[in-house]
């Protein structure tokens, strides 16, 4: 797999696969940027412009549909996104103070990357999950009803996970859909 700005073999057949759904390949720049962001973690200004040119699509265009959307990354992240809903509910139920609780846990603040590269943390509007809140995603899992003690052992869990398996798999963030019962569901 490629990780230059050309796009792999692998990702042209994903993303061949989505534009066949479509009666124009541009129509497939939001599953194409997706399925750039799932091999490689974000979209850089290099990657951009191959997938553009693959989908036959001016480059601005595609920066305008990549930048609108709050989870396609046009910066490089963490190993493992924290989304923390900042909505009135979460706020409401003491998400600013798990924030700081994180900030100062983590030692970044929130847009920032921890210097090994393992955890970014970003505010969300809202991830749906008002009856549990405050809520948070890591990777594709959705955590609610928070408290210092359950963040916690949510990132020991990630930490025994890398330890276990000796690396940590990125989980597309993007393709993550809230069940109604406030679950995620692949």
């Amino acid at each position: 797999m490629s990780l230059g700005p050309e796009l792999s073999a692998i990702e042209c057949q994903q993303i061949d696969a989505e534009c066949n759904h479509y009666p124009q390949r541009r129509a497939a720049a939001i599953e194409g940027l997706k399925i750039v962001q799932q091999h490689r973690g974000w979209i850089s200004d290099g990657t951009l412009k191959a997938l553009a040119r693959y989908l036959e699509m001016p480059e601005g265009e595609l920066d305008g549909v990549a930048t609108f959307y709050n989870l396609i990354f046009r910066q490089p992240v963490g190993t493992h996104v924290i989304l923390l809903c900042d909505s009135v509910c979460c706020w409401i139920k003491g998400a600013d103070s798990l924030n700081q609780y994180l900030c100062d846990k983590l030692g970044i603040k929130p847009g920032q990357t921890t210097a090994d590269g393992r955890f970014t943390l970003l505010p969300i509007v809202c991830l749906g999950d008002c009856d549990r809140a405050p809520t948070l995603m890591i990777d594709d899992q959705q955590h609610g009803n928070l408290t210092p003690e359950s963040l916690d052992q949510i990132l020991a869990a990630l930490d025994s996970e890398t330890n276990t398996s000796g690396s940590t798999l990125r989980h597309a963030v993007a393709d993550s859909h809230v069940k109604a019962g406030g679950g995620v569901d692949d």
